[in-house]
């Protein structure tokens, strides 16, 4: 890891972010000790693979396998199971006939056949029938005759108790191992099986396990090879290709963990430690089937079986053992074997090789990281699609492997841990952002505390204030565009709120209300100031809402400091048009009272206070009155008028106050809201401001 990376790794414990790298590590490590199929989720990861399975299917290049089942038109004419060793004799001896490299048989005959002269001859009388019928050769020996003459591979299945016809003793080839003994091994193990009788084990070429893997019901993974009691017995399918391929012996390769390889020939197949595989299934393909009638009738090509790898099983109602495979596909359990052999043909090996726990790790780590150094770093608009896009680049790399190179990578554990460290990363920074909020409103609170511990000043700064104020009666004498008018009500043991208005030329009126942070005599004083600057700003001759917003900023940081703020709306109405010019700072929204009695809020801030940012440019928002239409500016004072029971006036009252009197004069309508606010109040003590201004647009001359 880069020495960068380790330094921001620690920054992050540093800043909060401990536990998620705590979290990263505990999980990297679990993902590390799971082994082969038991790791934290196994059934997560399960379900992924069968996705891959059935969305990818691999696709089949050869053809090397055919399975003649004997089915349910084979058991209508020639009846039901067991068939006389005379009839299934004749089936092998019609499937010799093509030649083909090995037959295996699905199919176990641990019992004598009942039917066989020398069986008939047992229920009967002593007599010349019964002598004659036990000098006639057995059915069981003539199977076996014909066993000599073919490629023939017996199944066994094993048991993991003591059945009748089970024995822990079988007639199998020899494999051998390097690397590490057999008994070592940790392959599949069953302490008996059941095989066909000991003279049909003699004809035969060989004989294989039939057993699988079963995981909840479903073939995910079949054994390659395993062991009955102390004897190592090869898989059906490795069996049959060793059988094809004229190979005198199974090669086992071995280390401590375990198997490692099986091979046959120049086929080399890598394995899980106990010898088992994963099955590359195909999509279900009926070709691969014939029927046992169709052989015995002649109805099937010369050619079909010639050089093929033959399977004989029972496919009938009530006979076959029929198991889902991990694509959901419900087929009999020795298509398996067929699937298997023709994925070794195809070199389509699927494998989960140890070091991919180590990959699994290393994905998850490297994704952890990244999360953990990038997200605080971002806004969670661009943060959460990141951490989903990193999420679904490892399935689609999951998708890849499995598809260009047949690797099992775990992308669902690994995406369900790095979930845990995206929640665990957000929960630290929320904790934070929480943390942060409740230190800012503490230190707000105490400036507050602060400010209001000389009661003296206040009566000081009220006086400045008042004096300071324009009065409406007499500001715009013989104006008839528009009406205006203002209340400011400072509060006994407060101040600090302000408007102003005046003429910038003779088209244009200029209007402002604000409340300076803060109380006591800095915050009244410093309203001054701020009202003294705005107004001289604006009547430089500035034509741009803006420009006379962003320069007061700039001047009022200047000149603040206590490094006081103020929240403020200012605009201008051109008289002639009724186009108006606002910019909020950080204050209340204008609300505007239309002809008919409607209360509109105009858009919110834009921007911060006064004196927050000094290099800040505030957007204008642009409005147009029609005749007969008001804005209405105030201060929290008025919503937050609060009577002896802790109930606030609020902004719905307000704005139905405001709705019933919008037809009358701003004059009327400041003196009906002061009027209701009293009411409201009731006598109780103020605890803020009361600051309200309305200008009203008449129309053009």
């Amino acid at each position: 890891m880069p020495r960068r990376l380790l330094i921001r790794a620690w920054s992050g414990v540093r800043a909060g972010q401990g536990r998620p790298l705590a979290l990263l590590l505990a999980v990297a490590l679990a993902l590390l000790l799971a082994r082969g199929g038991d790791g934290p989720l196994p059934a997560l990861r399960l379900a992924l693979f069968d996705t891959y399975q059935v969305q990818l299917p691999r696709q089949r290049l050869s053809g090397p396998v055919h399975i003649i089942n004997i089915d349910e038109a084979s058991l209508s004419e020639f009846g039901q199971w067991p068939w006389p060793r005379t009839v299934f004799r004749a089936l092998l001896a019609r499937i010799a006939e093509q030649r083909p490299l090995a037959i295996g048989l699905d199919i176990l005959m641990p019992e004598p056949d009942n039917t066989s002269p020398e069986a008939l001859a047992a229920r009967l009388p002593d007599g010349r029938l019964r002598d004659e019928l036990a000098r006639l050769p057995s059915h069981d020996a003539l199977l076996a005759e014909q066993m000599r003459r073919a490629p023939i591979v017996l199944g066994t299945a094993g048991f993991m108790h003591a059945e009748a016809g089970t024995s822990d003793a079988l007639r199998v080839w020899p494999m051998r191992v390097h690397g590490a003994t057999g008994g070592a091994l940790p392959v599949m193990r069953f302490p008996q099986a059941m095989s066909s009788l000991p003279m049909l084990q003699a004809a035969a070429r060989g004989q294989g396990l039939l057993s699988a893997n079963l995981e909840k019901g479903i073939v995910r993974r079949a054994p390659l090879v395993g062991a009955v009691g102390d004897t190592l017995v090869p898989s059906l399918s490795m069996e049959l290709l060793r059988v094809a391929t004229g190979a005198p012996a199974l090669e086992i390769e071995a280390d401590a963990e375990g198997v490692r390889s099986v091979s046959v020939g120049d086929l080399r197949v890598p394995t899980l430690p106990d010898g088992a595989v994963w099955v590359n299934f195909s999509a279900p393909a009926m070709d691969r089937y014939i029927s046992a009638l169709d052989v015995m009738r002649g109805r099937v090509d010369p050619a079909a079986l010639q050089d093929k790898i033959v399977i004989v099983a029972m496919t009938g109602l009530g006979l076959s053992d029929y198991k889902t495979n991990a694509r959901g596909d419900l087929l009999p359990g020795v298509d398996t074997h067929a699937q298997m052999i023709e994925s070794f043909f195809d070199g389509a090996f699927l494998r989960r090789p140890q070091w991919m726990r180590w990959a699994e790790v290393a994905a998850f780590a490297a994704c952890g990281l990244l999360t953990i150094w990038l997200l605080p770093r971002q806004r969670l608009r661009v943060g959460v699609p990141m951490a989903l896009l990193l999420g679904a680049a490892l399935f689609a790399t999951g998708a890849v492997l499995f598809t260009r190179a047949g690797l099992l990578f775990d992308a669902a554990g690994v995406a369900l841990a790095y979930v845990a460290i995206c929640l665990s990363l957000l929960t630290s920074m929320l904790a934070a952002a929480v943390r942060d909020r409740k230190l800012s409103e503490r230190a707000l609170q105490a400036a507050r505390e602060t400010a209001a511990r000389t009661a003296g000043e206040l009566n000081a700064a009220r006086r400045i204030q008042m004096a300071s104020l324009p009065r409406a009666a007499s500001a715009f004498p013989g104006e008839r565009r528009f009406e205006l008018d203002a209340l400011l009500e400072p509060a006994r043991e407060v101040g600090g709120d302000l408007y102003d208005f005046f003429m910038l030329d003779q088209d244009r009126v200029f209007f402002m209300v604000g409340d300076v942070s803060g109380k006591g005599l800095p915050a009244s004083l410093f309203m001054v100031v701020a009202k003294a600057l705005s107004r001289s700003i604006a009547l430089r001759g500035q034509a741009d809402m803006g420009v006379i917003m962003n320069d007061a900023n700039r001047e009022l940081v200047r000149e603040n400091p206590e490094m006081l703020f103020v929240t403020s709306v200012a605009g201008i109405l051109d008289a002639s048009s009724g186009e108006v010019f606002l910019c909020n700072a950080g204050h209340d929204a204008p609300r505007r009272i239309t002809a008919d009695g409607r209360v509109e809020l105009l858009r919110a801030a834009d921007g911060p206070p006064l004196c927050v940012m000094d290099d800040f440019e505030y957007p204008v928002q642009h409005y147009q009155l029609h005749a007969g239409e008001s804005l209405c500016l105030t201060t929290d004072g008025i919503s937050e008028a609060m009577n002896a029971a802790g109930e606030l006036y609020g902004n719905e009252r307000l704005n139905g106050l405001l709705a019933g009197v919008a037809s009358t004069a701003p004059a009327a309508v400041v003196q009906a809201v002061r009027d209701d606010v009293r009411r409201h109040v009731d006598g109780a003590e103020a605890s803020d401001d009361l600051t309200l201004l309305v200008l009203r647009w008449n129309g053009a001359a």
